[in-house]
């Protein structure tokens, strides 16, 4: 199980005055985690988050190329932090598995990405560099030109999030990731098991699974233009619904 959190920086409750967004973001530079950056990055995530990361993950997200991992960098000193994981529908665990349509899972090309961390350090959040980071990422799986390898196959980005972190929920939620489900025990924090959720936002044609209204919805939208993959079954129902009308 992969540890997922979010630190927020954008809580309109956090006290303290806002820095001066536009000329502050275009003063922070955005690049890639390198594995000069480990001792770091750690220290933070340390500062930032309850979980305590293993150092192999600390390896992994600064030097595997499996990883998003994008640092924001301000006077020299890494600021804010995002981390995700690009990998095939068919690998996700048993709990994710329903982000998507099962037909999406037929097929081979079809890309997720799992949003394991977003954290801004204390000085510096509710000043959009959260949003930064993670519209960042999106225009780099979902842009009008995706960068390479993923070209539109990335059909959905997820994470976890500790049920009590109203401030992350908040976040996703005002950024348009949707509830997908409930996850009961699913952290261990300090020796206690703690509820988390599932937040996910699709991209690039992705959508949640079906229920039957979406499957009315969708029938009766064929129906409506003329009876789509079915239009010797629409014109018999037309008559019948002509003549009895006449009648």
């Amino acid at each position: 199980m992969a540890f997922t959190w979010y630190q927020s920086d954008e809580s309109p409750a956090a006290p303290g005055p806002l820095p001066p967004q536009p000329r502050f973001l275009q003063d922070i530079q955005l690049r890639f985690l390198c594995p000069d950056d480990l001792e770091e990055v750690r220290a933070l995530c340390r500062d930032w988050f309850p979980i305590e990361y293993p150092l192999s993950w600390y390896k992994d997200i600064t030097s595997s190329e499996r990883f998003f991992a994008l640092a924001a960098v301000h006077q020299g000193l890494i600021i804010g932090l995002i981390v995700a994981e690009i990998k095939p529908y068919l690998k996700l665990n048993a709990e994710d598995r329903g982000i998507l349509p099962g037909w999406f899972g037929t097929n081979n090309n079809t890309l997720v990405g799992y949003i394991l961390s977003l954290g801004v350090a204390r000085s510096h959040r509710r000043a959009g560099v959260g949003s930064l980071l993670l519209e960042t990422l999106i225009s780099h799986v979902a842009g009008p030109t995706p960068l390479p390898p993923y070209h539109h196959r990335v059909k959905a980005l997820f994470l976890h999030v500790l049920l009590t972190n109203s401030e992350a929920i908040l976040f996703y939620e005002q950024r348009k990731f949707r509830l997908h489900s409930f996850l009961p025990y699913y952290y261990s924090i300090k020796g206690h098991c703690k509820d988390g959720f599932t937040y996910v936002y699709y991209i690039n044609g992705g959508h949640p699974p079906w229920g039957l209204y979406d499957y009315v919805k969708y029938w009766a939208g064929v129906a409506l233009r003329g009876g789509g993959v079915c239009p010797w079954l629409w014109g018999k129902l037309r008559a019948a619904l002509s003549l009895a009308w006449h009648h």
